[in-house]
């Protein structure tokens, strides 16, 4: 939409409303301040919402792979055989043996549920950048060392050099019955994955020392498989779930997370339908400001109009004044929203410090800060929503005032 010089002039003074309009200044004002509010909550609401679930997710194929491959019973014996038939699969990046058992560890007094966790030494290795003190490279086969979540190291008081006793209830028969295997380990490194249960619950050590300490022999728990293209992991795998068909089962990350993540998907949705309401808020905002300008400007209508303006310029006019009204909103809450989500940390911290209540508990949501990941398509969104409703907002005041007959308003002047 061109404006002729005459339409921006106009439209700039309507922007800018005199001394004696200040009432219509202040409702105009409102709603820009409402569209960058509205604009400003949807995308931090939306970013931290897709950052939340992209970070879980992250973390959790992290550690688990995008699949896990777990025969009947908890032991898989000839798993050489089906690692090799996984990693033949197109689309399959890598897989390896993997054996989690849940157990208890004590120290000093402290008795705590864990999950033993035996790796491989290239995924030890993978988990070096989570270490916070310690080395991992010291997690050598039979060398009795370990490495420990940082929760579980603050919840049994243990740090780096200490010997904590891990407890496998299922220990060996004897002829007084069956006797618990009590085994000692060095704690060589504390790492923090960012997902509370598994930094409060993980305990990780080599391969060859988990399955003496399970006395499993040279068999494996499970087998974890990363591929390629995380949505497609089910049909990737579906030649090797009909080959092992009655000997053991294969989930993937959206069985063994399905409840989580169809929950945050729910919440996602209802959150940006919810909060759409604000920018509809924002519109009804322009719309009555713009109402009110036009009532107010009844008698500069009719001038224009007797001047020789058109409808189509009235029209114009007013549209543009609305609009950009709403330009300007939009515009501020991109700004205000991306401060928001630069500072969310700090903001956090400090009405938690404000309010004395703890507001992001990592024991309830799971991961330990505060994450966010803008998607620049939705930003596209919520920019159009906001700049659509504040067009339509406008269209009723702009025809009505490009409606006003000059010779009703000038008769009684």
């Amino acid at each position: 939409m061109i404006l002729s010089p005459f339409e921006r002039m106009i439209a700039k003074r309507y922007l800018l409303p005199g001394k004696g309009e200040a009432f219509i200044a202040l409702v105009a004002g409102i709603g820009v301040g409402v569209v960058m509010l509205s604009v400003a909550m949807l995308l931090v609401v939306m970013s931290v919402m897709n950052g939340f679930r992209a970070e879980l997710l992250d973390k959790i194929v992290g550690i688990n792979g995008h699949a896990i491959v777990q025969a009947y019973g908890g032991r898989l014996d000839n798993w050489e055989e089906v690692l090799s038939d996984v990693k033949s699969m197109p689309g399959v990046v890598d897989a390896s043996p993997l054996i989690e058992q849940p157990l208890l560890v004590t120290f000093n007094g402290r008795v705590e549920g864990i999950f033993v966790r035996g790796q491989t030494q290239k995924d030890l290795a993978g988990l070096a950048d989570r270490v916070l003190l310690g080395n991992m490279s010291e997690l050598q086969p039979d060398a009795g060392n370990v490495a420990i979540g940082s929760r579980l190291a603050q919840n049994i008081g243990a740090r780096v050099g200490d010997t904590i006793t891990i407890i496998n209830p299922q220990g060996r028969a004897t002829p007084f019955g069956t006797s618990m295997r009590q085994v000692g380990y060095q704690v060589s490194a504390i790492f923090e994955v960012g997902i509370y249960d598994y930094d409060a619950k993980f305990v990780m050590m080599p391969m060859s020392d988990a399955q003496t300490l399970l006395l499993m022999g040279d068999s494996v728990g499970m087998i974890e498989v990363t591929v390629d293209d995380p949505d497609r992991v089910g049909e990737i795998l579906s030649p090797v779930q009909q080959k092992l068909a009655g000997r053991a089962v294969i989930a993937d990350w959206k069985t063994m997370n399905a409840t989580l993540f169809e929950a945050l998907q729910v919440e996602r949705v209802a959150m940006f339908f919810a909060l759409s309401f604000m920018v509809l808020v924002a519109a009804f905002n322009i719309l009555s400001s713009l109402v009110m300008l036009v009532r107010a400007k009844t008698r500069d209508i009719a001038i224009m109009r007797t001047m020789g303006a058109t409808r189509r310029s009235l029209t114009k006019i007013f549209v543009t004044t609305g609009f950009t009204v709403g330009a300007l909103g939009t515009v501020s809450g991109l700004v205000l929203g991306f401060v928001v989500l630069y500072f969310r940390e700090n903001i956090v911290t400090f009405i938690a410090w404000a309010t004395g209540q703890e507001i992001w508990n990592p024991e309830v949501r799971f991961l330990s800060t505060l994450p966010s990941r803008t998607d620049p398509i939705e930003v596209a969104g919520i920019i159009a929503l906001a700049l659509v409703l504040s067009f339509l907002a406008t269209l009723y005041p702009a025809i009505k005032a490009a409606s006003t007959d000059p010779v009703e308003v000038l008769r009684y002047e």
